[in-house]
């Protein structure tokens, strides 16, 4: 369980020196995922229609 929560912390502090260090790119990645999401979710809108 240490071990499990070393990660944890070890990830956070890793995106928080990112969005210090790398503002921009932080926000190039947010925008990247949440196109992403988007995407997915209008592939599975469109075959949740199909079915229908």
């Amino acid at each position: 369980m240490p071990a499990k929560k070393f990660v944890t912390w070890a990830a956070a502090a890793f995106v928080a020196f990112y969005v210090i260090r790398e503002p921009g790119g932080a926000a190039r990645s947010v925008n990247t995922a949440a196109s992403g999401l988007a995407s997915v979710a209008d592939s599975l809108a469109a075959f949740v229609t199909e079915l229908a």
